[in-house]
């Protein structure tokens, strides 16, 4: 698994590349909790190049979610592949997240400017 981290003044963006599965997992729990430990309110989690996620990939976006909640924050995701969007859709993870198509339209619905 790959994180490549993207920013704008108002906006964190994270892309995942590969796996997010019990053996990344803990890197990306890592990642997200140094972001929250920050001062950003608003995170993408851009999943356009994930292509597989497990359980403990879920726990990582769940922690992500109530992190930013509890700072009045905001998370989107965008880019998902159809495997990665399946499995969401049966956990039941598309209700709990705003979902966009592009990074693009995940930034303005958290109301965020591009660079």
């Amino acid at each position: 698994m790959e994180l490549i981290r993207k920013e704008t003044a108002e906006v964190v963006s994270l892309a995942i590349r590969g796996r997010l599965d019990a053996s990344s997992a803990a890197q990306a729990e890592q990642v997200v909790a140094d972001f929250l430990r920050g001062s950003g309110k608003k995170l993408i989690l851009d999943l356009t190049e994930l292509d597989y996620i497990s359980s403990a990939g879920l726990r990582v976006l769940l922690m992500a979610d109530k992190g930013l909640q509890q700072k009045s924050g905001a998370l989107a995701l965008c880019g998902l592949k159809p495997n990665v969007k399946e499995v969401l859709d049966v956990s039941g993870f598309t209700a709990l997240f705003r979902i966009a198509a592009t990074a693009e339209q995940a930034l303005a619905a958290l109301g965020g400017k591009s660079a």
